[in-house]
């Protein structure tokens, strides 16, 4: 995920959109890259986004507000006249929500992190949304190897009802987890699967083209209403504190994220890591390649794939990974 343009120029937000429609959309979803490069040539919509907050602007948001409120999952060209008709009330949506993606897929990357540290564990994800991630040992995932596939069994609470897929490239797939004895997590505005409008935005956030990602939701929601997570409101970097000190005593803290630190501006995310690094926290981070320049600068080459994410635990990147879980590579 690109960095959120925090600019409030009118040429900042079209290039935002032009990347958005040719980087992160073009592999996985022909239609949000075409309303992705459609707004970008469309300066009454453009702007219309430079009256929202900076923040509130980006191209996930736009589209899953124009699509709760009935833009068809149609072209550009047939889908405009929709949101300009709704333009009052996908904008209140906008204000209202934020780009909440829970994609369980990632814990499938995030658990090869998480096998390197002794357990037990207190597990704290920033930025949870509904707090799909914060089951990492409830899912059965299937990591491909050279050698075949390798499955990682459930061994927490609950099971999921569908499995998770990752393909390896020279990295090897965990063997074990860590016993998980605690799960909370915070978000500025906590979702709750239990609730149908909760539920119906998560499932709207999913892009056409990805429909399987919906499986993984209901599945998710079933694990959240048999073992609900602590989740609180709040500013991750506010509330992270109170969350450490709830951790019980002998678990080792586990502070973690994925494509969360990308909506904060530079200051914020640098506050957020030493914060961390203060603690006695692990800290596992999965982000854009240049979110957290502290770790980018150690990758080695350059940023030769600007879709990746990175894998990293306690600053110290571990591989290069795909945005909803569906790889990892050896760096």
């Amino acid at each position: 995920m690109r960095e959120i343009t925090h600019d409030g120029d009118l040429d900042h937000l079209r290039e935002f959109y032009r990347h958005f429609g040719h980087v992160e959309a073009a592999p996985v979803s022909v239609l949000y890259e075409d309303w992705a490069l459609g707004v970008a040539e469309d300066t009454e919509i453009l702007d219309r986004l430079l009256t929202l907050p900076a923040e509130k602007r980006q191209p996930n948001l736009l589209f899953a507000a124009a699509r709760l409120h009935g833009t068809p999952l149609k072209p550009w060209e047939d889908a405009r006249p929709q949101i300009i008709t709704h333009w009052e009330d996908i904008a209140a949506t906008m204000r209202q929500r934020r780009t909440q993606t829970n994609e369980p897929g990632r814990s499938a990357v995030l658990n090869l992190a998480l096998a390197r540290i002794e357990g037990p564990v207190a597990l704290i994800e920033v930025g949870a949304s509904a707090g799909l991630l914060l089951y990492p040992d409830c899912w059965e995932i299937r990591y491909g190897t050279g050698q075949g596939p390798i499955t990682l069994e459930p061994t927490g609470p609950v099971r999921a009802e569908v499995d998770l897929d990752c393909a390896l490239e020279g990295i090897e797939p965990p063997s074990s987890l860590p016993e998980v004895a605690w799960r909370a997590g915070v978000d500025l505005n906590p979702l709750d699967l239990r609730r149908d409008d909760d539920r119906e935005w998560l499932e709207t956030l999913v892009w056409p083209g990805m429909e399987y990602r919906l499986d993984r939701i209901h599945a998710g929601a079933l694990l959240v209403a048999a073992q609900p997570p602590s989740l609180v409101r709040g500013d991750l970097n506010g509330m992270l504190p109170q969350l450490l000190s709830q951790v019980p005593h002998g678990a080792t803290p586990v502070v973690f994220h994925s494509a969360v630190l990308a909506y904060l501006p530079l200051e914020d995310r640098e506050s957020f890591a030493r914060q961390v690094r203060a603690s006695e926290a692990r800290w596992i981070s999965n982000e854009g390649v240049n979110v957290l320049p502290e770790i980018a600068q150690r990758l080695p080459g350059g940023d030769d794939d600007a879709t990746d994410f990175v894998l990293a635990l306690d600053g110290e990147p571990i591989a290069r990974t795909g945005p909803h879980g569906q790889y990892a590579r050896a760096l």
